[in-house]
């Protein structure tokens, strides 16, 4: 499951059939799949799908502020929880990898530093719901509920909690950080590059939040082959530090293979070739084709030298 619904679902996340329909979906796909597949993400990034389809309403259901986005979250989390479940009903040795985004929150004012930690902790939130960690004592109960979400709910998540084998962080220096200020009496979130720190940063807080191993699920830089591939050397060179640190960091993934459009490009004014993404081991040219870069032997030494090491690299 990456983003969205199917149309017949009319009421998309907040359809009463979402949970049992997309548990059901995922059956299928390990029935025929499974014999090769290295593991499963129930859903990409629930605090995204939440934002967008719950806090802005931007994709269905179009819900918009904070009680929209959280009882959006709510039931991506039901429906996660039935689909760990329906998996493993049907093949109990997979790998189940949740897969969540990175919002790298700083501030140099004593008096936003609640703020940065509440962002964690929102960003922990999914993982949380599924494991069945989300009572009465969590900092976030009482926000849930006032947002209209049934104790009885989060009562059925946290007596039937499904396990997680793997975290997976996605982090992207050009998207992933913000710096928090004040201006006035407002708050604002600036966009901020992020660096091989940040993503050592949030791969540590995951792993120390959950217990559990961790792996880059996404990582690239958007522009010149040059930019992308000093990213490329930072990012694996951070994970070679962690591992060495004792972090358990098991994988590394490069996304896109190829460029992409950007998601701008839905509502935009302009043609295609003004949203393309160069982030990708392939460009791709305007007559689409995909153009090889040096990028590509570079991640495939790398991944035929097994995992990074920091010493070597020292």
């Amino acid at each position: 499951m990456h983003y969205g619904t199917p149309l017949w679902l009319r009421g998309s996340f907040l359809d009463p059939d979402y949970p049992a329909r997309v548990a059901e979906y995922a059956v299928a796909m390990v029935e025929r799949y499974g014999g090769i597949a290295g593991g499963w993400t129930p859903l990409n990034e629930p605090v995204v799908s939440a934002d967008f389809s719950g806090r802005r309403g931007v994709w269905p259901p179009h819900l918009r502020g904070q009680s929209g986005h959280d009882l959006v979250l709510i039931t991506l989390a039901e429906g996660i929880a039935r689909t760990i479940a329906a998996i493993r009903s049907v093949r109990a040795d997979v790998t189940i990898v949740a897969a969540e985004p990175c919002d790298v929150a700083i501030t140099d004012e004593p008096s936003l530093e609640m703020l940065v930690a509440e962002t964690w902790q929102h960003h922990f939130l999914p993982l949380g719901l599924v494991r069945g960690r989300v009572d009465g004592a969590h900092p976030l109960y009482g926000r849930l509920v006032g947002s209209g979400v049934s104790a009885e709910r989060l009562e059925r998540l946290r007596t039937d909690p499904q396990t997680v084998d793997v975290v997976g962080v996605n982090f992207y220096p050009s998207m992933s950080c913000r710096r928090l200020v004040t201006i006035g009496r407002r708050l604002v979130r600036q966009n901020r590059r992020g660096g091989a720190k940040d993503l050592a940063d949030a791969l540590v807080r995951f792993h120390r939040h959950t217990g559990l191993p961790i792996m880059v699920t996404e990582t690239s830089d958007v522009g010149r082959v040059e930019d992308r591939a000093r990213w490329m050397d930072a990012s694996v060179m951070a994970v070679a530090r962690l591992r060495s640190a004792g972090v358990p960091v098991i994988g590394y993934t490069w996304f896109p293979v190829f460029s992409h459009g950007d998601w701008r490009w839905r509502r935009g004014p302009h043609s295609r070739d003004a949203y393309w993404c160069h982030m990708g081991l392939w460009d791709i040219d305007e007559r689409l084709r995909r153009v090889r870069t040096p990028l590509a032997d570079r991640f495939a030494t790398l991944a035929a030298g097994g995992p990074p090491r920091w010493e070597a690299a020292a």
